[in-house]
């Protein structure tokens, strides 16, 4: 089938003429690429600067639990989170895991590992303070139902072929 190339094209083809920049004032942003010295913005620096960064720093916060940083820089930022110091496995692969550089595979494998551990740890954690965790809607059992009904069913048919062949090999050893 052709291409009907009148469907896109204008009714009167005129060469372009100079451009009159009341015509496109109405657009935002329209005008960018003008020479250097006709933008608005240019220079983009100002002086004096309107941060003073010397002189806004924060003031540093206290260290009251261990806080890791990264070996590329000399400490600690002035503001940090103390909400989950490391602790347990997990903080002792997080511990491990700083001592790489930040461009090292190593190092963030090692807190993806630590991440599940700390994951395990607190279940582990609400089990010993008597709190059985609800894992189905804690992993969004219900969402993946509502919209991802296929992916759920492979899930569930997963977990009752594992349960299946656990309880099949749990019944064999006892009989022995």
């Amino acid at each position: 089938m052709p291409h009907d190339h009148a469907l896109h094209a204008p009714e009167t083809a005129s060469p372009r003429g100079p451009v009159d920049p009341a015509d496109f004032a109405h657009i935002p942003g329209w005008g960018v690429d003008r020479d250097r010295a006709d933008r608005p913005a240019v220079p983009m620096e100002r002086m004096p600067p309107r941060l003073d960064v010397a002189t806004r720093m924060p003031p540093q916060q206290p260290q009251t639990v261990e806080i890791l940083h990264s070996t590329e820089r000399p400490g600690i930022t002035p503001v940090f989170g103390t909400t989950v110091p490391p602790s347990g496995v997990s903080g002792g692969l997080r511990r491990i895991a700083f001592k790489f550089s930040e461009n090292d595979v190593r190092r963030w494998m090692l807190l993806l590992v630590a991440d599940r551990v700390h994951m395990v740890e607190g279940l582990v954690a609400d089990v010993g303070h008597g709190h059985v965790p609800n894992l189905y809607a804690e992993m969004g059992g219900r969402a993946e139902l509502r919209h991802n009904p296929a992916g759920a069913a492979r899930k569930a048919a997963t977990l009752a072929l594992v349960a299946g062949v656990a309880w099949w090999w749990w019944r064999g050893r006892s009989r022995d």
